[in-house]
């Protein structure tokens, strides 16, 4: 718990309407009261909670501007604690005047996310709703916007909840009778145990599986375009941007280095990169350009595999089937993408055969490009997904915490049908209460939390 009192501007730094001060903790009513001054000639400890009132801002003994101030009493505020907000024209100079006069008050600097992260220490949020205000700030999209909306109202806790209150309870059957044998209570059968035990495990699974749609919409699919030199890489990215980004020549090997954009596609976040055309090639610095595409390839989420089918299959284009066919058979998501349609067909694509998806397409003139973006999408979401009722994991924290829940709890199922004791396989659902109740911050790290905050702007 946080003793102080702290304040920050809480409106995007620069001009505008209006900005806000916040300021949060047990003296942030006597703090404001040195600093805001109400027209009603009443003390703001004499404001009722929840109300906002007109008066004049000090700085000193100096009136500097007329403003509003609103009062929220503890517990029944944003951090839990007593906060008020000081709302005063929007100038640079005259905010940070404000702000000072509130530091001066008795007010500490707020840090990173402190705000925040008092409400998750005083029980106002939990981990997975605070790091849903943070996607709801940083939201590149509307899918994006309902998958943190749906976190900031509880659908993640309530699933986590449920998972984590069977394991409590099965735990806790197991550990009475083992316990008062004397009393004679009604033993866990073991066929209750186990069928309990594979139910949790589903459920955790089921959960684990969301992960792939909740990174796509919110973290972002790593993905990279691979293909030999002049198959038009560079063009189908400047597609997808709707954007010339990258350089596009005849010359091949013109892209040398990785060049990295994030672009919407529907619901899906694509983390673009573009490489260097895959070839034998005696130029030092386009070895190093190819050694990278094939490191990125090697991180990717998805690899969109780009051939020319303008020209007849050559020997480049054999070796980057071969690099293909080495990522289908380690599960890589890959799309085959054929371009410069527009042109006369000379690629035989009875060489490719692979099943994975396959698009033809014209970067040049825009053909077959809306297929291939919902080829991408439809790759990682599955349909129509209501956020108020299904619980999605949106990052790889989350991710983490319930795939460690799910390993525990497979090798408590594992180590029963083994022969080994329930009280013995409880080491395992106790572990397993612990990884989900990271999912919430209920049983994390103080570090893990510092760092989720720290990714906050001040004021937030």
């Amino acid at each position: 718990m946080k003793n102080n009192t702290v304040a920050a501007i809480s409106t995007p730094y620069g001009r505008g309407g209006i900005s806000v001060i916040r300021i949060s903790g047990n003296n942030a009513i006597s703090i404001a009261e040195k600093v805001f001054f109400p027209a009603s000639g009443k003390p703001i400890s004499e404001i009722r909670s929840n109300y906002t009132v007109y008066g004049k801002i000090f700085a000193g003994k100096e009136k500097i501007d007329d403003g509003m101030v609103t009062v929220f009493r503890s517990p029944r505020s944003y951090t839990g604690e007593d906060t008020v907000e000081i709302s005063c024209h929007g100038g640079i100079l005259l905010t940070e005047k404000i702000l000072s006069a509130v530091f001066s008050a008795g007010a500490d600097p707020a840090g990173p996310g402190e705000f925040t992260q008092r409400a998750f220490l005083n029980g106002k949020l939990d981990l997975s709703e605070a790091e849903a205000v943070i996607g709801l700030i940083d939201a590149e999209s509307d899918e994006k916007i309902r998958l943190c909306a749906s976190h900031t109202s509880g659908v993640l806790k309530r699933r986590t909840d449920e998972i984590y209150n069977e394991i409590t309870r099965l735990l806790s059957s197991v550990y009475v009778s083992l316990d008062y044998p004397e009393e004679d209570l009604e033993e866990v059968k073991d066929e209750e145990f186990i069928s309990s035990l594979e139910n949790i495990y589903g459920k955790l699974c089921k959960t684990a599986d969301t992960y792939r749609e909740g990174k796509a919409v919110s973290e972002g699919i790593k993905t990279v375009l691979l293909g030999k030199p002049n198959t038009g890489k560079s063009s189908i990215l400047n597609a997808l941007l709707g954007e010339n980004r990258a350089i596009v020549t005849a010359v091949p090997g013109t892209t040398r280095d990785i060049i990295e954009e994030k672009v919407n596609i529907g619901k899906v976040i694509l983390k673009l990169s573009d490489t260097a055309g895959l070839r034998k090639s005696a130029d030092e610095v386009e070895q190093i350009g190819i050694g990278k595409a094939l490191e990125k390839a090697n991180e990717a989420d998805l690899i969109i595999a780009v051939f020319d089918l303008s020209q007849p299959a050559d020997d480049e284009d054999f070796a980057m089937i071969k690099e293909i066919e080495h990522f289908v058979s380690e599960g890589k998501p890959v799309i085959v993408t054929l371009n410069k349609c527009e042109n006369e067909i000379r690629f035989d694509e009875r060489i490719l055969t692979f099943a994975v998806p396959s698009v033809r397409i014209s970067a040049k003139n825009g053909e077959g490009l809306d297929t291939l973006k919902k080829t991408i999408e439809e790759l990682f979401i599955k349909g129509e997904v209501d956020y108020n009722t299904t619980a999605v994991i949106a990052n790889a924290r989350q991710f983490s915490a319930v795939s460690g829940a799910k390993e525990a709890v497979s090798r408590a199922i594992e180590a029963f049908k083994e022969g080994i004791y329930a009280d013995t396989c409880g080491i395992d659902l106790e572990k397993a209460l612990e990884m989900l109740g990271q999912v919430d911050g209920r049983s994390v790290a103080g570090d893990i939390t510092d760092a989720i905050f720290h990714n906050f702007c001040v004021g937030k």
